[in-house]
């Protein structure tokens, strides 16, 4: 059964991150909470951890998986991002966007979309997040937490503990989060593409949800 961390919104407790930090470390899958809504998450480059994901979310390898990162420097260590891109980037985070960028040879093929060598990126507005992201001392591969067949993303943590206890390692409960999953913006054209509308707002992008 998987181990359940409740955490303090605004002031997580040092003890437990560093715990979560040590189940990463070991190959553990967690599910957390971000800046619109959960995702699941563990060790980037790790082939089984990516095994996992997809059969909790039932998708196949042209799943697009999201490094979640610290700031806007582990973003341009992991995808190529000219000084346009950068500018955008820089004006709207930490915040809840997803953004898909082609991939440099820091990333493991494994992790890229198989096609169009693609990974999407987000600076998450979290103080766990950013907490867990410290400790690590580097990024996590996530996938927002929308099971098959569902609409909306998991909100509760004591929930996902009794429908995900026996497929995850770690579920952490830090209050409500929302049932938003990110806005997703596709940045490897000549101008930004709305890929998904979420909790984002798109007014930075010149775009237009309709």
């Amino acid at each position: 059964m998987a181990q359940f961390f409740s955490l303090h919104p605004e002031h997580p407790q040092p003890r437990l991150i560093r715990q979560a930090a040590d189940i990463v470390r070991g190959g553990g899958l967690i599910a957390f909470p971000t800046d619109s809504a959960y995702a699941l998450g563990g060790r980037a480059g790790d082939g089984p951890l990516l095994d996992r994901i997809r059969r909790i979310r039932g998708v196949d390898d042209r799943h697009h998986f999201t490094l979640m990162c610290r700031d806007l420097s582990e973003i341009a260590q992991y995808a190529r991002v000219d000084n346009a891109q950068y500018r955008l980037l820089k004006a709207v985070t930490p915040g809840p966007y997803t953004f898909i960028l082609e991939g440099t040879r820091e990333l493991p093929r494994r992790v890229l979309h198989p096609k169009r060598k693609t990974i999407g990126l987000r600076v998450p507005e979290h103080v766990v997040v950013a907490g867990l992201l410290a400790e690590l001392d580097g990024p996590l591969l996530t996938s927002t937490l929308l099971l098959p067949g569902e609409d909306m993303p998991l909100t509760d943590g004591e929930a996902i503990r009794d429908r995900l206890g026996k497929v995850v390692d770690l579920v952490i409960e830090a209050g409500y989060c929302g049932p938003e999953a990110t806005t997703v913006i596709d940045l490897t054209g000549g101008s930004p593409e709305l890929v998904r509308a979420g909790r984002g707002d798109l007014t930075p992008f010149g775009l237009d949800e309709a």
